[in-house]
């Protein structure tokens, strides 16, 4: 399924409204690395450790919870990280598909084109699916959401169980990785 941008809305905002009005112009990168996670399952954990470790790299990491402000416009202020950020970071994990808010900021990712670098986090790839309810949302939020979900399952990924791995060191090879997606982007836009 081809999701068209324009059907994206932002609390009355076209998601083609937030773009420069040049289709030719990026919007201008604010952040380096938007992290997308279940706060519930991993706010206390890796996505708060990869965030610092990413800080510390001096690199400009969008975590929720770090970057927002009381009376911040919690989709607009989202959504704005997204579409302004280099790469992006889905942390998969059990109760991530519960969760509206994360498979919107997926289908936002995907949409955008982002360059996504998913870790499965005490989860498989094979158990993602929308878990959320229809009353929750419309059919084609359903769809759109499968459509990333599947998008994410199709991008080569890190694995961690909690029960047998060692957190700093998946913080430190997603960070690896990050930097590597960056450099490539940075010589990609220099060649253009």
């Amino acid at each position: 399924m081809k999701k068209s941008k324009s059907s994206i809305q932002l609390n009355n905002t076209s998601f083609l409204d937030l773009l420069p009005s040049s289709s030719s112009t990026k919007p201008k990168a604010l952040h380096d690395v938007f992290i997308n996670h279940r706060g519930s399952d991993t706010k206390r954990n890796i996505a708060t450790l990869l965030y610092d470790n990413l800080n510390a790299r001096n690199l400009r990491p969008f975590l929720d919870s770090k970057n927002m402000k009381p009376g911040d416009k919690l989709f607009d202020h989202i959504n704005r990280a997204i579409l302004t950020s280099k790469v992006a970071v889905t942390v998969f994990s059990p109760n991530y598909c519960d969760s509206y808010f994360c498979l919107h900021e997926l289908a936002l990712i995907m949409e955008s084109k982002k360059r996504v670098i998913p870790i499965f986090f005490d989860i498989n790839p094979s158990q993602l699916d929308v878990m959320i309810e229809k009353v929750t949302c419309s059919d084609n939020e359903i769809q759109r959401f499968r459509w990333a979900l599947q998008e994410a399952k199709d991008t080569v990924g890190l694995t961690f169980d909690s029960c047998k791995g060692n957190l700093s060191e998946v913080v430190t090879i997603a960070s690896d990785v990050i930097v590597e997606r960056l450099v490539e982007l940075e010589a990609k836009d220099e060649d253009v």
